[in-house]
C-alpha cells in the first residue's frame, strides 16, 4: 500500500544499554537513519570515514532498524542556495541496513 506524501513516521535513536536520546522523522526508515548519520563527526573524506551503528525505533512499535553510517565532509556544490553560501564545507552521510531487530518490550 502506497504512503501519502505527507505520511512521515517517527524513528527515535538507541544506544546500546537501550536509551532514546533522539527522534529523526521519514518516510522511510533509511531516510531518517541519513538524518542521524549526518550528526556523525564527519571524517575529511568518505574513505576514511568511521562506520558507527545507528539503531532506530521506529515510535510506535517494537521494530528496530539497525544501519551502518557514516558521515564526511565535501567542498559546498557551486549552486548552493542563498542560506548555505556562508559555508565551505557541507557534511555529506551514507547508510547501510544491516537488519531489523524485533523488541520483547518498550
Amino acid at each position: 500500500m502506497a504512503r501519502d506524501d505527507d505520511d512521515t513516521r517517527n524513528f527515535a535513536l538507541r544506544d546500546q544499554t537501550g536509551n532514546e536520546s533522539s527522534v529523526f522523522s521519514g518516510r522511510t526508515p533509511r531516510q531518517a537513519a541519513l538524518k542521524a548519520a549526518r550528526r556523525l563527526d564527519p571524517a575529511d573524506t568518505e574513505q576514511h570515514a568511521e562506520h558507527k551503528e545507528l539503531r532506530l525505533r521506529e515510535k510506535g512499535t517494537k521494530k528496530v532498524h539497525i544501519y551502518e553510517g557514516w558521515a564526511w565532509e565535501e567542498d559546498a556544490p557551486e549552486d548552493a542556495p542563498e542560506w548555505l553560501e556562508e559555508q565551505d564545507t557541507i557534511t555529506e552521510a551514507n547508510v547501510s541496513k544491516q537488519g531489523i531487530e524485533h523488541l520483547d518490550e518498550i
